[in-house]
C-alpha cells in the first residue's frame, strides 16, 4: 500500500511537473512481442516500457502501447499524430518485427500474417515512411528510434511465394534518409539483423538508448555516439547501430548543466527544458522504494534511471536480497535525529568531532561499504569530500562535504551485515600479512571497529541506503 500511494503521488508530481516545460513534446512508444503467427520476441514489450519511462521523466506526453494488432496500432498512431501537431519535439520509438520489401520498410503488428508481397502492401504491415510523414511532419524536431531489425521469419515466407520469388525481401530494415530536423536511428546497419538480448531484459540497442539519450547535458547526437559504442562493446562488435541525421541545431532531452547560451541561442533546435523537475521526480521515486525488500521495485527504479543518483545502492541492495537472509535490512531513517536532515556541517563542526586518522579511515571505509567508493587514506581530501556530498545527498542531509556530530552518528548507525563485518577484519590484517606472497589482497568495503559506543561491526551497506544496469 505504501508503495502504491507513493507511486500515485509520483504520477501526480509528473503531471504537475510537465506543465512547467515550455516546449511541447510528444512521443509514440510501442513494443510488439506477442506475435500470433510466428515465434514471440522476448524483449520489445519490456523495451517500450523502459523507453516510455525515460521520456516521461524528461517531460514527454507519451502515447504508449504493447503487443498491438493492426487496428490497435493504427488507433495509437492517429492519437500520436493529433498530439504531435505543432510539437517542438516528437519522438517515434518502435521495438518488434520489421521488414523491408523492395527497399521500403514496414513495421509488423502482432496479428500480421505475411505470406506474400501483396499481404504487405495491402495493409497487413505499416509503411514506415508514410507513417512518419503522416504523424510527425508538423513537428519541429523529429527523433526516430527503430529497434526492429530482428531476424524476421516472415521474410522467408514471402520469398518462398511463387508470385514473389524475385521480390527483394530483407530480414533487416532498409536504409532511410532523414528530412530536415530529423534524426533516424536503427538498432543495426541496413539489411542486418540485431540481437534481442536475454529474455526479461532490454535489447542491447534499447538498453543503450535508455542509458544515454536523457543524460543531463548530453546533446542527442553525442548521446547516439555513446549508444553505438555501448552496443558495439556489449555485443563484442557483433552489432553496430546505424543512423542518419539532418538536425539543424542542438537537441538536449535533459539540458541540466548546459550553458545558458546553448539553451537560448535561437539558431539551435528546440531544447527540452528538464532541470529541477527531473531530479525531484527521481528523488520522489527513490524515496517511495528505498526501504523496499522487493527486487522488482528496485529494478523499476534502475529501469527508469539507469544512471541515477542512487544506482549503486539499488544494485547493492538487489545483490543482497538475492544472496539471501544473511543481510539485515531496516529503515535508515529510524532512530535518526530529525535535526540531521537540516543542520549543515562545515569544517568547524567536523573539527568538533575530533576524529583521529584511524577514525577518518573508518569513515572512508564505511562510505565504501555503502557503495560510495573512496580510498581509506585517513585524509579527507577532495575525493573524500566529493564522496561525502554524494552520501549526504543520498540521505537527504545538507550536502556540504563535511561532517557534524549528528551526521557522524547517523553514519555509524547504518546497517551491518555479517559478511561485511568479517570482511572488515580481513581488511585490517597486519601489514606483514598484506605483503606476504601468494597474490594480491582483495579489498572489501567494510569499516574499522569504530569509536566506543558505536554499533558493533560495520557496513554492508547495501541496505536502506540510497546511492549510486548494466
Amino acid at each position: 500500500m505504501r508503495f502504491l500511494i507513493a507511486a500515485i503521488s509520483i504520477a501526480v508530481f509528473l503531471v504537475s511537473g510537465n506543465a512547467a516545460f515550455a516546449d511541447k513534446r510528444v512521443a509514440f512508444v510501442v513494443g510488439n512481442a506477442a506475435y500470433k503467427n510466428v515465434p514471440q520476441l522476448p524483449n520489445p514489450a519490456i523495451d517500450s516500457k523502459a523507453m516510455a519511462r525515460v521520456l516521461r521523466n524528461v517531460g514527454f506526453d507519451v502515447v504508449e502501447g504493447a503487443n498491438l494488432t493492426r487496428d490497435a496500432m493504427t488507433a495509437k498512431l492517429l492519437e500520436f499524430g493529433k498530439k504531435s501537431e505543432g510539437a517542438d519535439v516528437a519522438v517515434f520509438f518502435y521495438a518488434g518485427h520489421g521488414i523491408a520489401v523492395n527497399g521500403v520498410n514496414y513495421l509488423l503488428p502482432v496479428d500480421a500474417d505475411l505470406k506474400s508481397e501483396m499481404d504487405v502492401k495491402l495493409g497487413a504491415a505499416i509503411n514506415v515512411d508514410l507513417t512518419l510523414d503522416q504523424t510527425m511532419s508538423d513537428a519541429k524536431v523529429k527523433l526516430v528510434f527503430l529497434d526492429a531489425c530482428r531476424d524476421n521469419p516472415f521474410a522467408a515466407k514471402i520469398r518462398s511465394a511463387k508470385a514473389t520469388r524475385s521480390v527483394n525481401v530483407q530480414t533487416g530494415l532498409a536504409e532511410m534518409k532523414s528530412g530536415e530536423g530529423t534524426l533516424i536511428a536503427f538498432a543495426t546497419g541496413p539489411g542486418q539483423t540485431a540481437l534481442d538480448g536475454e529474455a526479461g531484459t532490454n535489447s542491447p540497442f534499447t538498453r543503450a538508448l535508455v542509458a544515454n539519450i536523457a543524460q543531463p547535458g548530453i546533446e542527442i547526437q553525442q548521446a547516439m555516439t555513446k549508444v553505438r559504442a555501448q552496443v558495439s562493446d556489449e555485443t563484442s562488435k557483433g552489432q553496430l547501430p546505424w543512423g542518419h541525421t539532418n538536425l539543424t541545431g542542438n537537441v538536449y532531452l535533459n539540458p541540466v548543466g548546459v550553458p545558458a547560451a546553448a539553451t537560448t541561442d535561437p539558431s539551435n533546435a528546440p531544447v527540452l527544458a528538464a532541470s529541477k523537475q527531473g531530479s525531484d521526480v527521481e528523488l520522489e521515486f527513490w524515496r517511495s522504494i528505498r526501504d523496499s525488500n522487493k527486487v522488482e521495485e528496485l529494478n523499476a527504479y534502475l529501469t527508469s534511471y539507469p544512471n541515477g543518483t542512487f544506482k549503486s545502492i539499488a544494485l547493492a541492495r538487489i545483490a543482497a536480497l538475492q544472496d539471501g537472509p544473511s543481510i539485515t535490512t531496516r529503515n535508515l531513517s529510524a532512530g535518526i535525529d530529525p535535526a540531521t536532515f537540516t543542520e549543515e556541517a562545515n569544517q568547524v563542526s567536523e573539527d568538533q568531532i575530533g576524529l583521529d586518522k584511524n577514525q577518518r579511515r573508518d569513515v572512508q571505509r564505511r562510505l565504501t561499504g555503502l557503495g560510495f567508493d573512496v580510498k581509506a587514506t585517513g585524509k579527507f581530501d577532495d575525493e573524500t569530500r566529493s564522496v561525502m556530498r554524494r552520501w549526504q545527498a543520498a540521505r537527504v542531509y545538507p550536502a556540504t562535504g563535511y561532517l557534524n556530530k549528528l551526521q557522524h552518528k547517523a553514519l555509524l548507525s547504518e546497517i551491518v551485515s555479517t559478511r561485511a563485518a568479517s570482511s572488515e577484519q580481513a581488511d585490517d590484517e597486519p601489514a606483514r600479512r598484506r605483503s606476504s606472497g601468494g597474490g594480491g589482497r582483495r579489498h572489501y568495503g567494510g569499516g574499522g571497529a569504530g569509536p566506543p559506543g558505536g554499533p558493533g561491526g560495520l557496513v554492508g551497506g547495501m541496505m536502506g541506503g540510497l546511492f549510486g544496469r548494466r
